[in-house]
């Protein structure tokens, strides 16, 4: 576990507080890096349901019904990453307890859970065309009609794997990518932003 003190973001020399603008009401894409976030790879059988009740009453959450889907429960939510496969997302802090207190719950249950929250980072992506940014990026179908609010999926994006998930309407996308391809996304996604008015914001 990495001390609080010492933990440093993968983006952060590059000054995004400093180019921060409280104001971005006439942004076309609003962009910020989420960081430090609680993420824990979860292994189990999604029809056992001592499986399903253990993280249920740990952490209120539900295991997504469909493919590419994810449910969330107050600040945490479950994305889903295959069929026996899925990742806890929110606010960093409380990964350390929820990941033992989910060890405890599953006790001898065929299940496995993994705290990596030090290995992604976030990328947020927002505003009316974020999703025209996004869809230069990467193949998959971005449509409204396809990819709305409450989805997921795991992707390559401009030479990156990636976790996307579209958290509303507005539309508001997260990115959560490897550490080590952060710096390298940042600079294609504002590459690729040259022709829209950009905002930088903290979060």
């Amino acid at each position: 576990m990495v001390e609080a003190y010492l933990r440093r973001t993968p983006l952060a020399h590059l000054g995004l507080a400093a180019r921060a603008t409280a104001d971005t009401s006439g942004a076309d894409v609003v962009m910020g890096e989420r960081p430090h976030r609680c993420q824990i790879n979860l292994r189990g059988n999604a029809d056992d349901g001592r499986f399903t009740e253990a993280l249920h009453s740990v952490t209120g959450l539900r295991l997504p019904a469909e493919a590419n889907s994810f449910t969330s429960e107050g600040a945490l939510a479950c994305l889903w990453l295959g069929p026996d496969e899925w990742l806890i997302l929110g606010p960093g802090g409380g990964e350390h307890e929820i990941a033992a207190r989910l060890r405890a719950a599953f006790g001898e249950l065929h299940a496995a859970v993994t705290d990596v929250s030090e290995a992604r980072t976030t990328i947020a992506v927002a505003g009316p065309r974020a999703r025209e940014l996004l869809a230069k990026g990467t193949s998959i179908d971005l449509h409204p009609r396809v990819f709305g609010p409450g989805r997921c999926v795991q992707t390559g994006f401009a030479g990156a794997n990636i976790i996307l998930r579209q958290a509303d309407e507005l539309p508001s996308f997260e990115i959560l990518v490897l550490n080590s391809f952060a710096e390298h996304l940042w600079a294609w996604l504002e590459g690729g932003a040259r022709e829209y008015r950009v905002a930088v914001r903290v979060l």
